[in-house]
C-alpha cells in the first residue's frame, strides 16, 4: 500500500504540472489538442470535443499537445487561437504555468499537512548527530575513529548548543578548515572524549570529513493553533524546502562528480516515498511537497525538452524580434528529449538494481 501511495503522489504531481499548462492555455482561449500523462503507447484515452486525453505506458512525465505541432491538423495556420500565433507573453504564461502549478500545489500540501497531521519539529538537544559515516575507507572521520550515532558536542572548544544553528555552525567550520586539525568533543552513549580530525580538501575547495550531519534531538509533531498560523507555518516550510532544493542543485553543479551519485530516478523516489508512508502516511504531504518543488525547479532549468528550454527560445525570439528556425528548434528539442529519456531509463535501471529485494537475488 505504501508503494502505491508513493506512486499515486508522483502521478498526481505530474497531473498537476500538466494541468498548469492546460489550464493556462484554455483560460486564454488557446487551442489544445492533447493532454497526456506518460509517454509511449496509449493505455487508455478519451476523445473530448477538441482535446484527446490519454494515459500512456511510460510514466516518466507527461505533455500537453497543441495543433501547431500536428501536421494532420485541419485548423488553418493563421488561426488566432493557435499557440504559435499568440504574443510571446501569452506563450510564456502557458509554458511557465506547469512550474507555477507545482509550486502552488507544494505550498498548499504543506498548509494541509499543518492543519491535518501537524508539522514535524525538533526538540533540540546539545550537539550535532552523526547519522551515518560515508563509506570511504580512508576518510578523515574513519581514520579518527568517529562512528555512526556519535554526537559532536563541540568543535575547537566551541559548544554546539541545543539550537537549529548548531548543524550549520559545525558544517561551516569543517568546510572552512581544509587541512587544519580540529578538536571534536564527541559523546558516545555515556562516554565523552576528544578526537582530532583534519578535514581534507574536496574538489570544490572546501573541507570535508566524510560524514552525514543531522540535528540532535527528538522529532515531534506540532499543530498550528488556527488557520492563520497554518498558512504561516506552510510559508516557512515552503521557503525552507525551496531554499534547500536550490542549494542542492547548486552543489550538483559546483561538485558534480560527487553529487551526481546522489541523483535519484523514479524508482528510488518511489522507494523513499514508500518508506516514509510506511512509517506515517502523514509524511506523504512532506514527500509530495519536496518532489513538487524539485519538479518545478528542474523544469525551469534552461535545458532542451524542459519548460526552461522553451522559455529560453521565447527569450531569444523576444530579443531578436523573430523565432529561431523551426528545424533548429526541433533538432535541439529532440536531442534534449532523447538525452532526457536516456537519463530516465539509466536511473530506473540503476535504482532498480540497488533495491534491497533485487540485491538478494543478484548480490554485488
Amino acid at each position: 500500500m505504501s508503494v502505491l501511495a508513493a506512486i499515486a503522489v508522483l502521478g498526481l504531481l505530474i497531473v498537476v504540472h500538466e494541468l498548469g499548462h492546460f489550464g493556462a492555455a484554455r483560460l486564454q482561449g488557446i487551442r489544445v489538442s492533447k493532454f497526456s500523462i506518460g509517454f509511449g503507447p496509449v493505455l487508455a484515452k478519451y476523445d473530448g470535443k477538441e482535446t484527446e486525453y490519454a494515459l500512456r505506458a511510460f510514466p516518466l512525465g507527461g505533455y500537453v499537445g497543441f495543433p501547431d505541432d500536428d501536421p494532420d491538423s485541419n485548423i488553418p495556420l493563421d488561426d488566432p487561437n493557435l499557440l504559435r500565433n499568440r504574443p510571446v507573453f501569452d506563450r510564456a504564461i502557458v509554458i511557465s504555468a506547469g512550474v507555477i502549478a507545482n509550486l502552488i500545489f507544494a505550498y498548499f500540501l504543506l498548509v494541509s499537512q499543518a492543519v491535518t497531521v501537524g508539522v514535524q519539529d525538533i526538540n533540540y538537544q546539545a550537539g550535532v548527530l552523526i547519522p551515518d559515516i560515508i563509506s570511504e575507507v580512508n576518510s578523515p572521520a574513519v581514520k579518527a575513529g568517529l562512528q555512526k550515532g556519535d554526537v559532536i558536542l563541540a568543535v575547537d572548544n566551541q559548544p554546539l548548543p541545543a539550537q537549529e544553528t548548531a548543524l550549520e555552525t559545525l558544517r561551516q567550520t569543517i568546510q572552512d578548515s581544509p587541512n587544519q586539525v580540529l578538536k571534536f568533543t564527541v559523546k558516545r552513549e555515556d562516554e565523552t572524549f576528544v578526537l582530532s580530525i583534519t578535514p581534507e580538501l574536496s574538489d570544490n575547495g572546501k573541507g570535508k570529513i566524510g560524514v552525514m550531519l543531522a540535528p540532535n534531538g527528538d522529532f515531534i509533531k506540532r499543530r498550528p493553533h488556527d488557520i492563520i498560523e497554518a498558512f504561516t507555518v506552510g510559508t516557512q516550510q515552503f521557503e525552507r524546502y525551496t531554499k534547500l532544493t536550490i542549494q542542492g542543485f547548486g552543489q550538483l553543479i559546483s561538485n558534480f562528480q560527487e553529487s551526481a551519485k546522489q541523483v535519484a530516478g523514479p524508482v528510488a523516489i518511489v522507494a523513499v516515498g514508500a518508506e516514509l508512508a510506511k512509517n506515517d502516511l502523514g509524511n506523504l504531504f512532506q514527500f509530495g511537497a519536496l518532489i513538487s518543488i524539485n519538479l518545478a525547479i528542474i523544469n525551469i532549468l534552461p535545458l532542451p525538452a524542459l519548460d526552461g528550454g522553451q522559455l529560453a527560445f521565447l527569450m531569444v525570439e523576444g530579443i531578436m524580434g523573430k523565432p529561431l528556425p523551426n528545424k533548429l528548434q526541433e533538432g535541439i528539442m529532440q536531442t534534449g528529449l532523447v538525452l532526457l529519456l536516456g537519463l530516465g531509463i539509466f536511473l530506473i535501471l540503476r535504482d532498480t538494481a540497488n533495491l534491497a529485494f533485487v540485491q538478494q537475488f543478484f548480490p554485488q
